[in-house]
């Protein structure tokens, strides 16, 4: 660079913070959001400044920015008295700052007041577009129209373990006279960490839905700013979409946050969920009542009709069997009458058989065939039937029918007829 001397680096930083302290000599009002905030011991409040773009919420903008001790005590509460949240991550606010740079420590903003109404708006902004994104994904009634269970008595809580809220639930239940089962899913229910805490144990339950009836969201009083978390999408999402009922009772009486809009009940306090609970179980028992009594009545008629249907068919049946009764006593008399005559006739045809067999039988004796010049041939006290049956010299005996002729067999031959 002939001609002309190089300029240093604090030369240059100098007119950087010059050009920005005539540019900006009076304090300006900056939108942005919080993404980091401490309090040093000294009691000076340092923020980490950010502005995301596009939907990614990639930061495009960032600063360092402070509140001396001087300014922060008072721009906190009054911050906190308006929007009913603490100064935060993640919060919006619109700030007066004054613009600064310093040649070490380069860019910062030093905040002189903070518009909780801007912030305000931001966070109805983001309650509005978490309800309509719910709509939107058609997910808004899906948990409101979840069936209740006939018997409600096995209750996952999610909760703070130390939260009064929590202490007065498990009370208004002993109270009762109903047994519930109750189990604490622990969580933060305020907080940068209440949403994530709170997701997480609707998680653990969602993984044991089997061993519930319902869900209770607890919580005890606190201010509005506390409830910013039951506004956010993530975890109305969850709860619109859960599948056990969700009732909530998230310890607040003017406001309504888009989580009591998408659970099934929505009750003001912990104690009120309680009161509902024993309340199902009033119902459910007097429900039960009603089906003992009607079952009761419903039996009782159906005996009487049986008793009637009964007597009915014990009369008809009487009445029937007097009827048989005499028929078959009228057959009886007539057939005794028939009797002697049957048996007569029966005996004369039996008779007539016999005779008939009698004379078969002494047509057939052997008296009479030996009469009839018929003889028989006996060879060692046995019957001879064949020639072969006897040896020359048998000695044999023939029997007619008159006496008994004793024989010498001179020869024996078999003879056959000529066919």
């Amino acid at each position: 660079m002939s001609g002309t001397s190089p300029m240093t680096l604090r030369e240059l930083q100098r007119l950087v913070r010059q050009t920005l302290d005539e540019r900006f000599a009076l304090p300006v009002w900056v939108s942005a959001e919080i993404a980091e905030i401490k309090v040093n011991y000294s009691g000076h409040c340092y923020l980490e400044l950010i502005e995301k773009g596009g939907d990614n919420g990639v930061p495009t903008a960032q600063a360092r920015a402070v509140m001396w001790r001087s300014n922060y005590p008072r721009i906190a509460a009054y911050f906190e008295a308006e929007t009913g949240r603490r100064l935060a991550g993640g919060i919006r606010i619109l700030a007066k700052v004054l613009v600064g740079y310093h040649e070490l420590y380069g860019f910062s903003l030093r905040i002189l007041d903070i518009d909780p109404s801007y912030t305000l708006g931001d966070m109805a902004r983001q309650r509005q577009q978490t309800i309509a994104r719910l709509q939107q994904e058609g997910v808004w009634e899906m948990n409101r129209e979840t069936p209740l269970p006939a018997i409600v008595q096995r209750i996952a809580v999610v909760s703070s373990a130390q939260a009064a809220g929590y202490r007065d639930f498990c009370k208004e239940l002993e109270r009762s006279p109903y047994r519930f089962a109750t189990t604490l899913f622990d969580a933060f229910m305020q907080g940068e960490a209440a949403e994530e805490s709170i997701v997480a144990a609707l998680c653990r339950i969602a993984g044991r839905c089997d061993d519930f009836d319902a869900v209770a969201l607890i919580r005890g009083g606190g201010s509005r700013g506390d409830l910013n978390c039951f506004d956010a999408y993530r975890l109305c999402a969850h709860i619109a979409q859960f599948p056990l009922p969700v009732a909530t009772g998230i310890g607040h009486d003017k406001d309504t946050s888009v989580a009591d809009m998408v659970a099934h009940t929505a009750l003001k306090t912990p104690t009120a969920v309680a009161g509902w609970l024993v309340e199902l179980m009033s119902e459910a028992e007097e429900a039960l009542d009603r089906a003992a009594l009607q079952l009761h009545d419903a039996t009782t008629a159906s005996l009487h009709a049986a008793e009637v249907r009964l007597e009915r068919l014990s009369g008809e049946l009487r009445r029937t069997g007097s009827g048989v009764l005499t028929r078959q006593t009228l057959r009886l008399e007539h057939l005794a009458a028939l009797l002697p005559d049957t048996a007569r006739d029966c005996l004369a045809r039996q008779r007539t058989r016999l005779d008939n067999a009698a004379e078969l039988i002494a047509g057939r004796s052997p008296e009479r065939i030996l009469r009839l010049g018929f003889a028989v041939l006996r060879a060692g006290g046995r019957a001879v039937a064949s020639a072969a049956g006897v040896a020359k010299g048998d000695r044999v005996e023939i029997e007619v029918a008159d006496g008994t002729i004793d024989a010498t067999v001179n020869s024996g031959k078999i003879w056959q007829r000529k066919q």
